[in-house]
């Protein structure tokens, strides 16, 4: 052995003994992108919320805000970001099939009319057929597209997919070749501000399916709890305040809606069509329950049917899908979980 080795090597085996050495660490990251149910880590940012319960447990956390959803999502699987807000089908199909074994830490809210299909000069979502349907392809526009279309007896084959970017989406449906648009808030209601437009089909006919979570990597957490622990802490505070009708509330969320790019009414319009679960125990319910594990196994099996869970997956139960009912698909290889210890931590007041 190198006599460099001979005396280092002791060492080095002495101090991962230490307790906490190997993983010593008190600084995280957190990414989010506009979006109603998101606007309140902002919030939380802003008004000293989350360092107040960072520095409870002796961490510091930083919130960043990414200007392209898509983008946030691709630098979270890169690892540059212990966290990032996405939805239950871009958790799936972004991290976990990249093999990033990923955890829902929390379960914000599920999108109860915040996303929506609309058509020019028609309210009968069946007038679709043969049409051009822009938007973004491939995200959670796709999949309600393809629950509407399964409502009025139709497929993907009776009508053309046209790949949209969200910020082109407004401007394209003013122009008079474009006819139909899925999309979500806020593009949604200007959409709608229009005059030919009309809604036909929205989240709310699917409820629950649509979730917004914060995902968090799974090594991270299981070696940092008080990671989870103080963003749980925050979120939940952020809640109590933002949902009062007193001043501080509607502080709080006129903070969301100019930062959302609307006002107060818009904002509260878009909180509308949002099931928030301001109560942990409202959270944990859902996250426990029969339903989830079923919507995970759909979206699943879109997510394989359109290529998202990679070109060599045999199946869409590839993925393992850990939640409190059970797991879905391959218990192999689970890269998506669903845990709702920290939730409960919230609702029985322990954090």
């Amino acid at each position: 052995m190198h006599p460099m080795l001979r005396t280092t090597l002791p060492f080095l085996l002495a101090l991962l003994l230490i307790p906490g050495t190997a993983n010593a660490r008190d600084n995280f990251s957190v990414c989010w992108s506009i979006y109603v149910g998101w606007m309140p880590w902002d919030y939380g940012d802003a008004a000293g919320i989350v360092d107040k319960w960072a520095d409870k447990y002796d961490i510091s956390i930083d919130v960043v805000q990414i200007n392209d959803y898509i983008e946030s999502i691709n630098q979270y699987t890169a690892g540059r970001f212990d966290g990032c807000t996405m939805t239950n089908m871009d958790a799936l199909t972004i991290p976990a099939s990249g093999g990033v074994d990923s955890t829902a830490l929390i379960v914000g809210d599920f999108s109860d009319g915040n996303d929506g299909i609309v058509l020019k000069d028609t309210d009968d979502l069946a007038d679709i057929e043969g049409q051009r349907v822009n938007l973004v392809e491939l995200s959670v526009s796709h999949y309600l597209l393809a629950r509407g279309l399964e409502s009025v007896g139709l497929t993907e084959r009776d009508i053309r997919v046209v790949n949209t970017a969200d910020a082109d989406l407004v401007s394209a449906f003013s122009t008079r070749d474009v006819t139909s648009v899925v999309t979500w808030n806020p593009l949604l209601s200007t959409i709608l501000d229009q005059p030919n437009a009309n809604l036909v089909f929205d989240s709310s006919q699917i409820p629950g399916e649509i979730m917004d979570l914060m995902v968090v990597h799974t090594d991270v957490l299981e070696e940092h709890p008080e990671f989870g622990l103080a963003l749980t802490g925050a979120w939940y505070e952020i809640m109590a305040r933002m949902q009062g009708d007193d001043d501080m509330g509607r502080e709080a969320r006129s903070h969301m809606a100019d930062a959302a790019g609307t006002d107060l009414e818009g904002y509260e319009g878009q909180l509308d069509a949002t099931r928030m679960f301001y109560q942990a125990a409202e959270a944990v319910e859902f996250t426990r329950s029969d339903a989830l594990k079923e919507t995970m196994q759909r979206v699943a099996e879109f997510s394989f049917e359109h290529g998202l869970l990679g070109d060599r997956a045999p199946g869409p139960d590839v993925i393992g899908i850990e939640t409190p009912a059970g797991t879905y698909g391959n218990e192999g290889n689970v890269k998506l979980r669903f845990n709702p210890e920290f939730m409960e931590k919230a609702a029985q007041g322990d954090l």
